[in-house]
């Protein structure tokens, strides 16, 4: 069965003290889902909390804004148009570098997504 999640009817309902998280997609909506889909802001001059997700690959890619994104020892500059892969377990977070808030698409490989650190 199709799942249909409407963002021209939804308001980012994850906000954060950092920007917001709108859950498109997941096991929370979808209980047969096996990723994780969504869509993240941070705002400018901000970062989120560095965490890790233990059970699942992350992948981001930048719509707007420019980002710093710590993983592991590694520091990423990312722009528009740029994709990230995260791997299970390694410890990361983005700093805002642009004067607009960062958007990204977010996706993870478990529709169960988990979060240790944040």
């Amino acid at each position: 069965m199709a799942t249909i999640t409407d963002l021209n009817k939804e308001q980012f309902p994850f906000p954060q003290n950092w920007g917001g998280i709108q859950w498109l997609y997941g096991q929370e909506i979808d209980p047969e889902a096996e990723m994780t889909f969504g869509m993240v802001y941070i705002n400018a001059g901000e970062c989120n909390p560095r965490h890790i997700h233990p059970n699942c690959e992350e992948v981001i890619f930048v719509l707007s804004g420019e980002c710093d994104h710590t993983l592991g020892d590694e520091v990423f500059h990312l722009k528009p148009g740029m994709l990230l892969r995260i791997p299970r377990g390694v410890p990361h977070n983005a700093t805002v570098t642009s004067w607009e808030p960062c958007r990204m698409i977010i996706a993870y490989s478990a529709g169960d997504r988990q979060t240790i650190g944040e």
